[in-house]
C-alpha cells in the first residue's frame, strides 16, 4: 500500500465523495495531496486520514474536532493521539446515549398517539 496513489477522481469514488467535499476537506488543511500540474494525487496517508475523517463524521464529530484531533498526530504523536481518541469517544458515546433515550421516548409517544388515534379513528363512524 506505501506506493498506492489515487487521483482525485478514484478519491471520489473510492470513498463515495463529492469532489466538493474532497476539495472542502483540501481547502480546510485535512488533506494534502501532491499535486503535478492541474492533478492531484492522494497517498497513503491522506487515504488513512480521509478514512478516519468520514469515521469521525459518521460518528457525530465536527470537522474541527477531527482536525484537532489529526494535529495531536503531528505535533505530539500517537500515544497523545490515541489518548485523546479515547477521551473523545467517551464523551461522544454520552451524547450518542442520551440522543438514544430521546429518540427511543420520541418513538413511543408517537406510537402511543398513532394507535390512540387509529383506535378512535376505527370505533367512529365513516361519515365523521
Amino acid at each position: 500500500m506505501s506506493d498506492q496513489r489515487l487521483s482525485f477522481k478514484e478519491m471520489c469514488a473510492r470513498f463515495d465523495v463529492t469532489p466538493r467535499t474532497l476539495r472542502y476537506y483540501e481547502y480546510i488543511e485535512l488533506l494534502h495531496p501532491e499535486k503535478e500540474g492541474r492533478a492531484r494525487f492522494y497517498g497513503p496517508r491522506d487515504i488513512a486520514r480521509l478514512t478516519l475523517i468520514l469515521r469521525g463524521r459518521r460518528w457525530g464529530f465536527s470537522l474541527e474536532e477531527i482536525r484537532q484531533w489529526l494535529l495531536i498526530y503531528d505535533k505530539q504523536g500517537n500515544a497523545a493521539q490515541m489518548d485523546e481518541w479515547v477521551r473523545l469517544a467517551d464523551r461522544q458515546l454520552e451524547t450518542l446515549k442520551r440522543e438514544q433515550e430521546q429518540l427511543a421516548r420520541t418513538i413511543e409517544e408517537l406510537q402511543e398517539t398513532r394507535d390512540s388515534v387509529a383506535a378512535t379513528r376505527s370505533t367512529s363512524p365513516e361519515g365523521d
